[in-house]
C-alpha cells in the first residue's frame, strides 16, 4: 500500500532518504556541490512530505517559504529502485496543495543541468524555465523553474 505522509525535517525517513539525496548529488553536480549543498540544508523546514510503499520510505519533497506569495520546493528525492512508478509526481502535487492550503500562489525549485529526468518531470508537471533566481543566477549549471497554483 503507499501512502504519503506530510511531516517535518525531523522526521526520521526523511533524513535517511537526504543522506541518498545528497550522495547522489555530490556525483551529478562534482565540482559545484559545495556550493548547491549550503543551500541545501534541512534543519527547521516545517513543511515535508515523505512517500512509502508498503511502509518503507522511498520518496520524499518538501518547501520552505520564498517570498510572501512563494514557496520554493526543496529536497526532492526518489530512491532509485523505485523509480519510474509516478512517486515524485505524487509527492510535488501533495507539496503543492499544501503550498495552497497555507496560502501560496506559486512555487519555483532549483534543479541542475545534469538531472535531465527531473527537468522533464517538472516541464510535464506545468513548471516552465525562469531566469535564475538568487542564489543561482550565476551558475550555470542551474535551471530555475515556477509554477502557478491554481484554484481548483
Amino acid at each position: 500500500m503507499n501512502t504519503l505522509k506530510r511531516t517535518n525535517s525531523d522526521d526520521t525517513d526523511f533524513i535517511k532518504l537526504v543522506v541518498l539525496l545528497d550522495q547522489d548529488l555530490a556525483i551529478r553536480d562534482g565540482e559545484d556541490h559545495a556550493f548547491y549543498n549550503q543551500f541545501n540544508k534541512t534543519d527547521k523546514i516545517k513543511h515535508v512530505v515523505v512517500f512509502y510503499e508498503n511502509d518503507i520510505a522511498v520518496g520524499c519533497g518538501a518547501f520552505r517559504e520564498k517570498e510572501n506569495d512563494k514557496v520554493e520546493i526543496k529536497r526532492m528525492f526518489v530512491h532509485p529502485d523505485f523509480r519510474k512508478k509516478g512517486i515524485a509526481s505524487q509527492v510535488l502535487a501533495e507539496l503543492e496543495i499544501w503550498s495552497k492550503e497555507v496560502g501560496y500562489t506559486y512555487t519555483i525549485l532549483e534543479t541542475g543541468k545534469n538531472q535531465p529526468e527531473a527537468i522533464n518531470l517538472y516541464q510535464k508537471l506545468g513548471y516552465t524555465i525562469i531566469p535564475n533566481y538568487p542564489p543561482y543566477e550565476k551558475m550555470d549549471n542551474s535551471v530555475c523553474m515556477k509554477k502557478t497554483l491554481l484554484n481548483t
